[in-house]
């Protein structure tokens, strides 16, 4: 490692450093003792590294023989992912705390598997992708089934760990076959061997596999089958964690890997991307439409939501990877105001996940009626709410790289997967009477829920100036 390539990886040197030396200094002091305070600064680190990572260097740089890029895409997602991860930590202390279930391993485990994802985004080589990607993964895993006393945690757990072992290999088996056919496993190397003409076809399965190894992680349908389980069996903190920092991570390590290794093919994987695409708006849509858990319903969300977002890789250009990541962001802040919420659902001192407990909330604590409110409608895409223009802007981009049946769907998937977040506002504002929840909700969590509703309302003036970033962000990854 020379100078150079040190500067270039010091957030995440000193991200695994802290990570490694809080888990020496809990084991050999109070241990859980300290699981509050080591909490705070985690979150407090990740919002340091942000800024850092942020404000720091201009244009780009690559380090260790280009396996590592430090280049405005890189840090547009890395500032998102840490920004969504110390957002999950903070709305899940009160949550945590009170239920006995903060240890120490918890914020050491989420920051691994942030470093993990800070790797991915950045990744020049299949070897750097895949140990970026499976140093989130086992992180993950673990967290999951975080409640060993809960049959449901463990089993979120295992199932997570066990399908995602099978995309691991999916995935490892992908890169076999690019490293046999193209003889390198850089993504410039990728690249050059490809030209513009056709491919081998060993190449094209080799890409086919990749692209379904990672379609596991952003929950695309077909491969979409451990999310409801998982959200809702793991802890809801871990869900809340899940649903944000991870899908952003996922999705930028898919945008990296099409335009950096085969972005001289878009019309190839673009199909493959539209298909992927199509199933998981219309799935996620029609299936969260029979949920009654709020979590389960969520992860559905979130598979439809992936769906949009895959419409702006899709169309294989500028303004679609930029749609791309402003609609990350959107859909990012969204999450963490409607968790905030989630976490603080409950009746008599226990958590409550039915919608049928929101019945008439309104009535009982209308701020947070309202917020929800807003977010619910943002989630749907109801103008003029922030989420309405995240929509936008990805249908915007599959109309201009004409694809307009694209577009087309995406407007059809968007009207049906309305009607479950609008039941939930009937829930809210027209429910029956009944016990309800406590509406109790932690200092963290209230900020949060009505920050994200804010954004929602006033986001819609000039995006607070997302929309140059992602545009910079985009014109560096599409050459």
């Amino acid at each position: 490692m020379n100078p150079t390539d040190f500067s270039t990886v010091l957030p995440e040197i000193t991200l695994a450093l802290v990570a490694m030396g809080s888990l020496l200094g809990v084991v050999f002091t109070g241990k859980d003792a300290l699981a509050g305070r080591l909490n705070l600064a985690m979150a407090g680190l990740f919002l340091i590294l942000a800024f850092w990572i942020g404000i720091g260097i201009s244009g780009e740089r690559t380090a260790f023989d280009g396996m590592f890029n430090d280049d405005p895409f890189a840090r547009f997602a890395k500032v998102t992912i840490l920004l969504s991860a110390a957002a999950v930590l903070l709305i899940s202390q009160d949550y945590m705390t009170r239920r006995g279930m903060l240890r120490f391993e918890f914020p050491i485990l989420v920051a691994l598997a942030v470093l993990g994802m800070l790797f991915m985004v950045s990744a020049g080589d299949l070897i750097a992708l895949y140990m970026g990607l499976e140093l989130q993964s086992l992180s993950l895993y673990v967290v999951a089934s975080m409640r060993r006393d809960n049959v449901k945690s463990s089993e979120a757990g295992l199932k997570y760990f066990v399908l995602g072992s099978l995309s691991s290999g999916i995935l490892l088996y992908g890169a076999s076959l690019t490293y046999g056919y193209a003889g390198t496993t850089d993504f410039s190397g990728i690249l050059s061997t490809l030209g513009q003409g056709d491919i081998p076809l060993g190449l094209m399965f080799g890409l086919v596999f990749l692209i379904t190894g990672l379609a596991f992680k952003v929950s695309a349908v077909p491969f979409h089958m451990w999310t409801p389980d998982v959200y809702e069996g793991s802890p809801t903190p871990v869900t809340a964690f899940f649903a944000t920092a991870p899908k952003v991570a996922a999705m930028a390590l898919l945008a990296r890997l099409l335009y950096d290794a085969f972005g001289t093919i878009p019309g190839q994987w673009g199909q493959v991307i539209a298909a992927l695409s199509v199933l998981s708006m219309f799935v996620g849509a029609i299936a969260a439409i029979g949920q009654r858990d709020i979590k389960r319903l969520m992860a559905y969300s979130s598979i439809a939501h992936m769906g949009f977002a895959l419409i702006g890789l899709a169309s294989g250009t500028v303004l679609g990877v930029q749609a791309m990541l402003v609609y990350m962001v959107i859909y990012v802040s969204m999450n963490i105001g409607t968790f905030a919420f989630i976490l603080s659902m409950e009746r008599d001192g226990h958590a409550v996940t039915t919608i049928d407990s929101l019945n008439m909330l309104s009535k009982k604590a209308p701020l947070q009626a309202l917020a929800m409110l807003v977010l619910l409608f943002s989630l749907a895409g109801v103008p003029p709410m922030l989420g309405f223009f995240g929509k936008f802007y990805v249908l915007q981009a599959a109309v201009n790289a004409n694809m307009t049946w694209l577009a087309v769907a995406g407007a059809v998937a968007s009207v049906i997967g309305a009607f479950y977040y609008l039941r939930i506002v009937f829930y809210i504002y027209f429910g029956k009477e009944g016990d309800g929840i406590d509406a109790r909700m932690g200092s963290m969590q209230w900020v949060a829920l009505m920050g994200s509703a804010l954004v929602m309302v006033f986001g819609i003036v000039n995006l607070f100036g997302v929309e140059g970033l992602a545009q910079l962000a985009a014109e560096t990854l599409v050459r």
